[in-house]
């Protein structure tokens, strides 16, 4: 079939395009669906392979990046069998090796979640969740105040506990056990969803919210000589995170849930007060004995997950933990563990292979930003650029790593405040909310087949949230942080 006309039958440009918008609108949703993921697909390969200032691996790591979110977004494949084929496609056409692919599976995170699974097996069947549940919905009256209290708990944990993955692991058995009392499915993936997004967003509040936070400030010492203080980062970031956090539970509600799901009372039965159980007391001390580990890693060197794992072992051991081994294991999702390998694997692809490299110099290259000569221009393109960080490069270390010194050396040349451009680089690299791989929190409640979360859902809830965050930080910078002294 010709499309630039045909002297036998007629047919042009613009009857062609009728003929395929006209299919369009007759395809079923389904049909659609796959016309769009070809579509998208077709575009990204195109746009992909004409970089020829990159390497082979490179152009490849990203076009399986690209197609691995156009299938999560435009299909309903399991999200972990749509990452582990990307993966194997990685793996066929050489961009990683089969030590990489398997070496996934041994990852800190893959350990974090399985611990972080049975320590929430423990704490349910104990009955303990039960307790912590009444607790809260002690003081929530419907879905509504549910949501406000829970962001108005999570935002102090940033003080506490100073890792996202850590803050996740020890709330998620509180989820669970809240999500068993929501019959409604979109209740629960709302619910699902605020609690990753509060940890993440109120991480800015505290300089030891993540241990991004520490190895920005050590490079912002080393190259520009400049220094930020505790006190310092909690007058900048405490009060961004609170109106942020508060902001992401009101888009999430006005996006996920309606009028009617917001005034639903809870349904939890206030069951009279009762002593501790052995087991309750067992679990409960253990798990403060883990917050306690998780709050001193720095002092005794055991990371977070090895922490989980050390208490998941003592909650299953025989004569002495609470439950039993292989009822633990039952609760693991391992569809999510599944999911979370290969991701893994293909984040690191992305900086392994160059890619991610390329994408943060065309991406200076484009924005002009050292080029810039007005303090909003800058402002405006340094928010961008560390807002979408977390598209391109999925680790939150890397992402401060690769980032910040080039941030801070532009800083120098532009003859501007480096420990500005340093929190408020941090500020936007801190933002992970566009895909489950972005961040373990998110990895922790993501989970479709149960009360999690959909990679759909997280992408609607980014769209807005990124516009979003992008118009606070403008407003803070020229309200509170102008006032307090942080400016270029």
């Amino acid at each position: 079939m010709k499309i630039d006309g045909d002297e036998r039958n007629g047919i042009t440009i613009k009857q062609q395009s009728a003929k395929i918008l006209q299919y369009f609108r007759r395809a079923n949703p389904g049909q659609k669906k796959s016309l769009l993921a070809l579509f998208l697909t077709s575009i990204s390969s195109v746009i992909v392979f004409l970089a020829d200032d990159l390497s082979i691996k490179g152009r490849v790591t990203i076009f399986v990046f690209l197609l691995t979110v156009i299938l999560w977004s435009t299909t309903s494949i399991n999200a972990a069998y749509i990452a582990l084929i990307s993966v194997l496609l990685l793996l066929l056409t050489g961009c990683i090796s089969q030590e990489q692919f398997f070496a996934s599976l041994g990852s800190d995170v893959i350990w974090l979640m399985i611990g972080a699974f049975i320590l929430g097996s423990a704490v349910k069947q104990t009955g303990l969740a039960t307790r912590l549940t009444q607790a809260v919905a002690a003081k929530a009256h419907n879905i509504s105040s549910l949501f406000w209290l829970l962001t108005t708990v999570l935002i102090p944990l940033s003080f506490l506990i100073p890792s996202t993955s850590g803050r996740a692991a020890v709330t998620h058995p509180i989820f669970r056990s809240i999500a068993n009392t929501i019959e409604d499915r979109r209740t629960r993936r709302a619910l699902a969803l605020l609690m990753p997004s509060i940890i993440l967003v109120s991480t800015i509040a505290s300089l030891t919210g993540a241990g991004s936070h520490l190895v920005a400030k050590d490079l912002l010492a080393e190259i520009s000589g400049k220094d930020i203080s505790f006190s310092q980062w909690l007058i900048y970031g405490l009060p961004f995170g609170i109106v942020a956090s508060y902001a992401s539970c009101w888009v999430i509600m006005g996006l996920f849930l309606d009028k009617k799901r917001c005034q639903q009372k809870l349904n939890v039965e206030c069951l009279q007060p009762t002593p501790l159980s052995l087991p309750e007391r067992k679990t409960l001390f253990i798990v403060l004995f883990m917050l306690l580990l998780w709050i001193t890693e720095q002092w005794h060197g055991l990371e977070i997950a090895t922490v989980t794992i050390i208490g998941a072992m003592i909650l299953t051991a025989p004569n002495l933990g609470v439950i039993k081994w292989k009822d633990a294991v039952k609760d693991v999702s391992w569809n999510l563990i599944i999911f979370v390998g290969a991701t893994l694997v293909l984040g690191r692809a992305l900086i392994s292979s160059g890619a991610s490299e390329w994408i943060i110099e065309h991406v200076f290259r484009f924005s002009e930003i050292n080029s810039a000569n007005s303090q909003f221009l800058i402002l405006l393109l340094l928010t961008i650029i560390s807002l979408t960080s977390h598209i391109y490069m999925t680790s939150h270390t890397a992402r401060a790593a690769a980032l910040v010194p080039p941030l801070l050396y532009l800083a120098s040349s532009l003859d501007i405040n480096p420990v500005a451009v340093l929190f408020l680089s941090t500020l936007g690299m801190d933002y992970c909310l566009t895909f489950p791989v972005s961040s373990k929190a998110l990895m922790v409640y993501q989970d479709a087949d149960t009360d999690g979360f959909q990679a759909t859902d997280l992408l609607r809830l980014s769209s807005v949230m990124i516009v979003i965050h992008l118009a606070l930080v403008l407003l803070f910078y020229y309200t509170w942080w102008r006032w307090v002294g942080l400016s270029f």
